[in-house]
């Protein structure tokens, strides 16, 4: 019990990436899609975040003398700031593809009418019988 609780943000982890992947697979809504692949970003961002923090670990902000050099006490434990900083830059990319993916699913509801993916799927596979159709008729047609 306690190495379960002592390691509950890999767990919470493991929890919301198997999650935000059953939705992507599981489910045919585009914008269910979405989310779950929102929800699986954020399970990464725990990732990182999780493994960044350092326990009694302080700000790297190194004091300076007056001449401007640098003093580090080397009694003092300091946190690495890029796993926080690279998440940071990776919630923005996130913004944008979810933004890009909503309008891209607005473009596809207006061009088939529909959002779920096997109602795309079969005006796809009606529209290319049909130009096969088309196609065959003109072939034979000069014969």
């Amino acid at each position: 019990m306690e190495f379960f609780l002592g390691h509950m943000n890999y767990w919470l982890f493991i929890v919301l990436m198997m999650t935000g992947l059953y939705i992507v697979v599981a489910r045919g809504n585009l914008v269910k899609k979405i989310v779950g692949l929102n929800v699986f970003q954020v399970s990464v961002f725990m990732l990182y975040i999780s493994i960044g923090k350092v326990t009694g670990g302080t700000a790297p902000i190194f004091p300076t003398d007056l001449q401007g050099h640098i003093e580090i006490d080397p009694d003092i434990v300091y946190s690495n700031p890029l796993p926080h900083v690279l998440i940071l830059t990776a919630i923005v990319v996130g913004i944008a593809t979810t933004s890009l993916g909503l309008a891209l699913v607005v473009r596809i509801r207006e061009e088939y009418g529909s959002i779920e993916e096997q109602d795309i799927l079969d005006i796809d596979a009606a529209a290319a019988r049909e130009e096969n159709r088309q196609h065959g008729d003109a072939m034979g047609g000069r014969a």
